[in-house]
Parts: C-alpha cells; sequence; structure tokens
C-alpha cells in the first residue's frame, strides 16, 4: 500500500471500456486516488465500448468522466478507423509477427497527450494507462520505452513540469502482466468484466465477434484461469 498522504492526489486515467483500462482504473482507485477517468469518441467501428466506459465510470465512482470528440477517421489509417477489414481467426504467433491493421497511427501518444494536458489544468501529476507489453498485438506504443519516453516529454513540454511544481509520472501497471494475471487482479479488485468491451469487430447483434485478436485474447485468458468470460460472445464464433 502507498503512502497516506498519496491519498489526496489527483489521478487522469485512460478509460476505453475494455478489460485492461477497468483494471487500471480499479488498481488507481485501490492506490487511494481520486480519479478523473478519460474516453474518446475517436471515430472507432462501434460505440459498445463508450457505453462500457460509461458504465464503469460510474461503478467505479470516479470523480468525473469526460469523453472527447476526437474523431481520427479523417485520417484513417487503421482497421480501426477506416473500411479496412479487421483480421479474424489469426494464430496467437502472427498476432505479434508484425504490426497490425488495427494499429491506429499515433493513438496512445495522441491519448497521452490529451490525458497530460487535463493532468496539468487539474494540478495532478499521475497519469494511468492500461498498456500491455506481454499479451498484446504488435503495437509500438505498448511498450516499456515508449512510455518512459513519453513521460520524459511530459516533463519537458508542460508549464508545470518546467516550473517543478510536480513531476508527471506515467503509470502502467498492467505494462508486463499476462492477459490472465491482469483478469485475476481485477477481479480481486471487484472489477465487473461483464461490463467492459473488447471486441474490435461485432457483429449484427452487438455481440463480440470471438475471432479478433482482441477476443481471442480475452477468451484464452478467462479459459487459463478455468471462468467463463462474462461477455456476450456471437453463437457462430467457431470454437
Amino acid at each position: 500500500m502507498m503512502d497516506v498522504d498519496l491519498k489526496i492526489k489527483k489521478a487522469v486515467v485512460l478509460l476505453s471500456g475494455g478489460l485492461d483500462s477497468a483494471t487500471v482504473l480499479a488498481v488507481a482507485k485501490d492506490c487511494g486516488y481520486t480519479c478523473y477517468a478519460l474516453s474518446f469518441d475517436y471515430g472507432q467501428r462501434h460505440r459498445q465500448e463508450l457505453h462500457a466506459a460509461a458504465q464503469l465510470a460510474t461503478g467505479l465512482d470516479v470523480a468525473q468522466h469526460v469523453v472527447l470528440d476526437l474523431n481520427l477517421r479523417h485520417f484513417g489509417g487503421s482497421a480501426l478507423t477506416a473500411d479496412i477489414a479487421v483480421p479474424k481467426d489469426r494464430p496467437a504467433a502472427e498476432m505479434t509477427h508484425d504490426i497490425p491493421v488495427t494499429y491506429v497511427p499515433a493513438r496512445n501518444t495522441v491519448f497521452l497527450s490529451c490525458a497530460l494536458a487535463w493532468a496539468e489544468v487539474l494540478e495532478c501529476f499521475d497519469i494511468f494507462i492500461g498498456v500491455n507489453a506481454v499479451d498484446y498485438s504488435g503495437y509500438p506504443d505498448c511498450r516499456p520505452d515508449y512510455i518512459a519516453a513519453f513521460e520524459t516529454m511530459a516533463n519537458l513540454a508542460t508549464r508545470a513540469g518546467i516550473e517543478g511544481r510536480g513531476k508527471f509520472r506515467i503509470h502502467s501497471p498492467l505494462i508486463s502482466l499476462q492477459k490472465a494475471d491482469i483478469i485475476r487482479l481485477g477481479l480481486s479488485l471487484g472489477v465487473n468484466y461483464g461490463h467492459t468491451w473488447t471486441c474490435y469487430d461485432p457483429g449484427f447483434t452487438g455481440a463480440a465477434c470471438g475471432r479478433c485478436d482482441a477476443c481471442q485474447l480475452r477468451l484464452a485468458a478467462f479459459e487459463q484461469l478455468g471462468l467463463t468470460d462474462p461477455a456476450p460472445y456471437e453463437q457462430n464464433r467457431g470454437d
């Protein structure tokens, strides 16, 4: 447990509505932070994750939840922000072989920059993000060296950092955990994973496809723990 003085501090938490971000929010709360959740309506393929984020923000009692309108469809370049097919049924080894088409150009840099701006306004110096460098789909902005570099930049690029009011810290507590360990941690903190959303490409019914990289990693982790994933899935997902 962290120092008692830390309990009065505020943190900005990036909240996508997914499994990892829900766990990170629970971790920040458990560490005694008053949390300000930041989500993005960035032109993603569907809005289920934003509904999940709103439900999580309410359930985990954040101080404020902001959904920022930031339409990255103007740029495209990703299966999540353009009319590009989402890969399905890929073997695990293939998921980390190359950077996939679901990579959104510079997304975490854009999101962390917005979180940094809000943190400076809130006069807080802690930002939480649910990136993971183990069970991830080859994204370059989920690696420890990227997080370290952004933290250095944050302290060079802000008035608060230059004036020495405090040191910005980018917390990525899940970065070295397996997906099953993330779920185990979240369950110990009371996260309801039935309120989270992971799928890149849900079907017509609104249920998760069960076949994209994100779904496969999630399903495998719940299976590893001997648990049933509470998220709704398409009946014909092929398992």
